[in-house]
Parts: C-alpha cells; sequence; structure tokens
C-alpha cells in the first residue's frame, strides 16, 4: 500500500511540476523573453512606418530569417537579420544612392533593416500590397512569383498559401504569417 501512496504523490507532483512549466511557457513574459523577442525595434518601427510596411510583417521576416542574429550567414550566402543576398544588397545600396556600400554592411543591423524593408516595399508596390505573394517573392524571388501568378492565374486577392508550388516558400510564408500574427498579439497591444 505504501508503494502506491508514494506513486500517486509522484504523479500528482508530475502533473502539477507539467501544469508549471506549461503556464511559465505559454506566458507573455516567457514568450517576449525567448520564443518572440523583438530586438531592434526603433530600427523596424523607423523604416517599417517610412515605407507603409506593418512592423510586425517585418518582424516576422527577421525572426524567420535570422532569428535576431546580426551577424547570421546562410549556407547560399544571404547576410542579416533579413538575410539579404549581396548582390541583392548592391543593387538596393543602387537604388538608394548608397555610394559607400559594402558587402559586410549587410551585418549591420541598422542597415540590414533599412535595406530590407526597401527590399519588402518594392514587393509591396508590385505585388499590390498582398501579403502571401511578398513573402513568397521574398523567399522564392518575384520572377518566380510573377510566373506562378500567370500559370495559375492568382488575382491580387491571392490568399492560399498551399498553392505556393515551391515547399520551401509555402512554410517560409506560413512561418511568417504565424510569427507577425504573434508579435501583434505580444507587442500590439
Amino acid at each position: 500500500m505504501r508503494v502506491w501512496a508514494w506513486l500517486k504523490v509522484l504523479i500528482v507532483s508530475l502533473l502539477f511540476a507539467a501544469l508549471g512549466m506549461y503556464t511559465v511557457y505559454t506566458s507573455d513574459w516567457f514568450q517576449k523573453k525567448y520564443i518572440y523577442p523583438f530586438l531592434y525595434q526603433e530600427a523596424v518601427y523607423t523604416y517599417a512606418l517610412e515605407r507603409e510596411l506593418d512592423p510586425f510583417l517585418v518582424t516576422g521576416v527577421i525572426r524567420t530569417e535570422s532569428k535576431f542574429i546580426a551577424e547570421a550567414r546562410s549556407p547560399k550566402g544571404a547576410l542579416g537579420l533579413m538575410q539579404i543576398m549581396p548582390e541583392t544588397g548592391r543593387w538596393i545600396a543602387e537604388q538608394l544612392g548608397e555610394k559607400e556600400y559594402m558587402t559586410a554592411d549587410l551585418t549591420d543591423p541598422d542597415i540590414n533593416i533599412r535595406f530590407g524593408t526597401w527590399y519588402l516595399a518594392s514587393l509591396k508596390k508590385e505585388f499590390s500590397g498582398n501579403e502571401v505573394l511578398i513573402l513568397a517573392a521574398y523567399n522564392g524571388g518575384r520572377g518566380n512569383v510573377r510566373q506562378w501568378i500567370e500559370r495559375y492565374g492568382w488575382t491580387k486577392d491571392f490568399k492560399d498559401i498551399e498553392q505556393i508550388p515551391f515547399k520551401e516558400t509555402r512554410e517560409y510564408v506560413e512561418k511568417v504569417m504565424h510569427s507577425k500574427k504573434r508579435y501583434n498579439e505580444l507587442y500590439g497591444r
């Protein structure tokens, strides 16, 4: 009988511990500190609002691309918070009239966010503000998205992420949209 009593105590203790861990994990404090941090807020708000972008969309891109690691480098060579390819960075620098640009600048959080938001804004204009198409183009290339629009007859109201032909791009769009929603819930109040 004594073994059963100890077993009951152990089970109840484990249930309370699990409940406590779940409560902490789902708390806004824990989510903000460890799961959805919002670093570089000033730069994100400054450049997003200047370019008429949702700051939480930009933050969702940063979280998905680099998890806020300013020196992040992808296997394909994309750099910084918003994972900008060096050739795209050069092109953006030209568009912005940046004469002193160097590829290493992409690891500077302020420059990376400024360039990344400029690029997102150019995609926003091209794809009539459709966030699914903007994000698909950011990840899979604007040329591919143009082809999909033509091939599949997508309109500017396109929302069905599941129709995106590239699995990586489909998953990317889903992750960014989920992060955008979560950032809005945590920081948008």
